[in-house]
């Protein structure tokens, strides 16, 4: 007989949620590629649940040139009705704008540095171990999140208020956030980013 793995309490049995949790969320990313993919996907996903992001994702990145900083600068009205009225996405004329503005900005930004050292440089390139050990310990956002946050709106970003860039830093790694009951918590624990 063997024993199910103990995981982090809140990802349920959707294979789409296990998989994402077993393998990318709270593992340390330095991509910025990757970064400013997932510091949109937070974005749109403020007031909804992640599952329902994850289950777009593979047709947000067709429809968004796979997150590509330099072709979404360069989006125009056209596009934005497109996008507008594509069911496979979360269809917010806010967060599509805001989409094209951080686009230019992280554009701007790179004249000075990559996201990911942008963003890794707040834990000095090494991820904050929590010991969380259940879902009343995990905060929705933190003092270095709303610092982050202040930073980044300071660069030009928007939406990314202090708790969409908490759980983005959950899912990049930035913080282990996984219970210290789950299996992922050790193995995460051990690895640092590739920050580029």
């Amino acid at each position: 007989m063997t024993t199910a793995l103990q995981r982090c309490s809140w990802v349920g049995d959707d294979p789409l949620y296990l998989t994402y949790h077993d393998e990318e969320w709270g593992v340390p990313n330095g991509d910025s590629r990757a970064l400013f993919e997932k510091m949109i996907l937070e974005g749109f996903q403020s007031g909804l649940s992640w599952i329902t992001i994850l289950r777009k994702r593979d047709h947000f990145r067709r429809v968004f040139d796979n997150f590509e900083a330099e072709k979404i600068a360069h989006y125009g009205p056209q596009k934005i009705e497109a996008l507008l009225a594509d069911p496979g996405i979360i269809r917010n004329r806010l967060k599509i704008e805001a989409t094209i503005d951080n686009a230019r900005a992280l554009l701007k930004l790179r004249e000075k540095t990559t996201l990911g050292r942008f963003l890794w440089d707040f834990v000095d390139g090494k991820p904050i171990q929590n010991r969380i050990t259940g879902r009343s310990d995990v905060m929705a956002q933190t003092p270095l999140s709303a610092l982050i946050s202040k930073s980044l709106r300071k660069e030009g970003f928007r939406f990314v208020g202090p708790t969409t860039v908490y759980a983005m830093m959950q899912a990049v790694g930035m913080v282990n956030d996984h219970t210290i009951s789950c299996y992922r918590h050790e193995a995460v624990s051990k690895l640092l980013p590739d920050i580029r």
